[in-house]
């Protein structure tokens, strides 16, 4: 019986994930545009179809009716993203240790290379502005250091080590 609630748990804590307020917010808004206007779409385009006639030889009916099926899944997915999603509390947070919403500077020990991160929830990851996903492989690798810590990430290449210089929020 313990093992089943154990693995019941860690499932659910699976699903958690934590996002900044405007992070939440952004998924929030993409679900509501998802159901209240690309719906909407789907199914306008679904009934101009059926209009056309012969449903059995009719590929703009099919093709509908897939793009209304891949937004139910999308639609689906954010649901329960936003059912797991935890707003982080950036003032109660631990700075000597990284951890989601970190900022991070790191210097690749190969190349002397010194480049900012900040962790995010998957969501919310913008290699372009900086934000890496805490479960990409270098955000797990990252996880938990401290300053003057290494990091040893497994890249396909092999293992890159990262020197922790500072961490922020």
């Amino acid at each position: 019986m313990c093992d089943i609630f154990m693995l019941f748990n860690e499932e659910i804590m699976s699903k958690v994930s934590y996002y900044t307020p405007e992070g939440l917010k952004k998924l929030r808004n993409e679900l509501k545009q998802l159901k209240d206007v690309e719906r909407v779409k789907a199914s306008r385009a679904i009934a101009e179809a059926r209009d056309k006639g012969d449903l059995s030889e009719n590929a703009e009916y099919d093709a509908a009716k897939e793009a209304q099926g891949m937004l139910e899944m999308r639609i689906s997915k954010l649901e329960d993203q936003l059912a797991g999603a935890r707003v982080i509390d950036e003032s109660q947070m631990d700075t000597s240790k990284i951890l989601v919403l970190s900022k991070v500077k790191i210097k690749n020990q190969t190349n002397g290379m010194e480049m900012v991160y900040t962790l995010v929830a998957d969501g919310e990851a913008d290699l372009a502005s900086g934000k890496i996903s805490v479960n990409s492989p270098i955000g797990k690798g990252l996880l938990g250091k401290s300053v003057g810590d290494v990091a040893e990430i497994q890249v396909p290449k092999g293992i890159i080590k990262f020197d922790i210089i500072e961490i922020s929020r």
